[in-house]
């Protein structure tokens, strides 16, 4: 069976780090697609556009430069901010849909994680996980990841903004974040990430028949 696995979730759930070790052991290109809203949402802020303005941003989309992958600003709090805004945009997903849809299409299989793998993007992968945890777990992750870098914020703020995006991102009109019906959900509320990559592997291993 080609091993395409998708992965959901929301922010700071740890579904960037559990796809990027499903590829690894299983020998598959990772792609997560949050960078590529991501990328999309720092072009628009550079150009001083309006976030809310879905024409000027999907045509951003539309005509994504790619290099801005590898920019450091790209895992900015603002930037993220700026992603799930410009994520619910129909012209924004329309224009990087196709991109996402080709790279789940690889013949060798991949593995893409984001928060419509499951549903819109490949709904008929073999393996799905769904990759959550509390609230509090996710902005105490988050509050550490920024501190470390040198971001003065607050837990509290974090977690304000944690709460925020998850409502965007559930209560959107197009692709909304949900766990698809036949995925396996993978709560790392209580993990640390060896065991959350470890129970991956157990799952995503079974779903496609084969031995971890």
């Amino acid at each position: 069976m080609i091993p395409l696995i998708a992965v959901d979730g929301p922010a700071a759930s740890g579904k960037g780090t559990i796809a990027r070790a499903l590829g690894r052991h299983f020998g598959v290109p990772h792609l997560d697609t949050g960078a590529l809203y991501r990328a999309v949402a720092l072009a628009a802020l550079r150009a001083g556009l309006d976030l809310a303005n879905g024409a000027a941003v999907g045509a951003k989309a539309a005509a994504l430069d790619l290099s801005l992958l590898e920019d450091p600003e790209l895992r900015g709090a603002a930037t993220g901010e700026a992603a799930s805004r410009v994520s619910a945009l129909p012209q924004v997903r329309g224009s990087l849909l196709a991109f996402q849809k080709a790279f789940a299409a690889q013949p060798g299989g991949a593995v893409l994680d984001g928060r419509d793998i499951g549903t819109v993007i490949a709904p008929h992968a073999p393996a799905k996980l769904f990759v959550t945890a509390a609230p509090e777990v996710r902005a105490r992750r988050r509050f550490l990841e920024l501190t470390s870098a040198g971001r003065e914020v607050t837990e509290g703020q974090v977690l304000a903004d944690i709460v925020a995006r998850d409502a965007r991102d559930m209560g959107r009109a197009d692709a909304p974040l949900r766990q698809a019906t036949d995925s396996d959900l993978l709560d790392t509320s209580e993990l640390d990430i060896a065991a959350a990559v470890r129970k991956a592997v157990e799952l995503v291993s079974r779903r496609l028949g084969r031995i971890s």
